[in-house]
């Protein structure tokens, strides 16, 4: 499997570009995917300079409804005509998050113009449940959330009659993928999650209960814990710990005291992943 970070959060080459956004570019199995498109168009930029093909790629995953994965949206369709979007039925409501008791000015929901929209309409597959690509890749649609998920940080929806109410996050789906070595065995399951709204702990548990029978191999996600506080990042962080992955990458929404603290956790098999990376596994 070929993962090549097309957006990310910091980057360490000097011709790409960062940005608060996510956008990863998967090869698997005679596949070509990319999960989110980040907040704007840098991740096109940066897939120039990485010699990604995006006219080739024949499917795109949205993870969930928020600005800062979905921005690169319409410049992508405007040069890949035929690949199927993937994206939540309910990402599409007005959202808007919180700092320090003050509901932010600016929406943090999906930003297409009206005319982008149009744009890119025909090109959406609306999820809500499970959606199998093939026996070894799954979109998983809403997820469950473990019973002892706390949110970090909480967003709302705008109705139509301009109240406000909690957002579920169920908008939020992962990428699952089962990889095989050259033998034809199983590796396991490798998950990509963009910011883990409901919990990283119910995006790997909800995964293995996917694919039952499979250990989880690896995962990159964002996993939001910037606003956690130690004593929740220490919960959270070995757990995942406790799962044994081969790989995992905190990317974008991790946070740096949660990044540092899994690299102590698991020393080089947290992999520090940035705009511009290029990552065989």
């Amino acid at each position: 499997m070929f993962v090549k970070i097309l957006c990310e959060n910091r980057t360490n080459r000097s011709e790409c570009l960062a940005e608060h956004g996510l956008s990863v570019y998967i090869e698997t199995a005679g596949r070509r995917i990319l999960f989110d498109l980040g907040a704007s168009d840098i991740c096109i930029q940066n897939a120039k300079k990485m010699k990604v093909g995006l006219e080739k790629v024949d499917t795109v995953v949205i993870s969930h409804g928020h600005y800062d994965h979905t921005g690169g949206v319409p410049a992508f369709c405007e040069i890949n005509q035929t690949a199927e979007i993937y994206v939540h039925e309910k990402a599409f409501a007005e959202m808007y998050g919180m700092e320090n008791g003050k509901l932010d000015k600016e929406p943090c929901g999906i930003q297409w113009t009206e005319a982008q929209h149009r744009q890119v309409a025909g090109r959406l597959v609306p999820t809500g449940g499970t959606v199998w690509l093939t026996e070894d890749i799954v979109v998983s649609g809403t997820i469950p959330r473990t019973e002892e998920f706390v949110p970090t940080e909480v967003f709302y929806i705008k109705n139509r009659d301009g109240s406000l109410s909690p957002d579920p996050m169920d908008h939020e789906q992962f990428l699952a993928i089962r990889e095989y070595d050259q033998s034809g065995r199983s590796k396991g399951v490798f998950v990509f999650s963009g910011c883990s709204h409901t919990g990283v702990l119910s995006c790997l548990r909800y995964a293995k209960s996917l694919f039952p029978q499979e250990r989880l191999w690896g995962c990159l996600a964002g996993m939001h814990l910037y606003h956690a506080s130690a004593k929740t990042r220490k919960t959270i962080l070995d757990q995942i710990a406790s799962e044994e992955l081969d790989y995992v990458l905190p990317v974008h929404c991790t946070g740096i005291h949660a990044i540092c603290e899994l690299r102590q956790l698991l020393g080089e098999r947290c992999i520090l992943a940035g705009t511009g990376d290029e990552l065989v596994f």
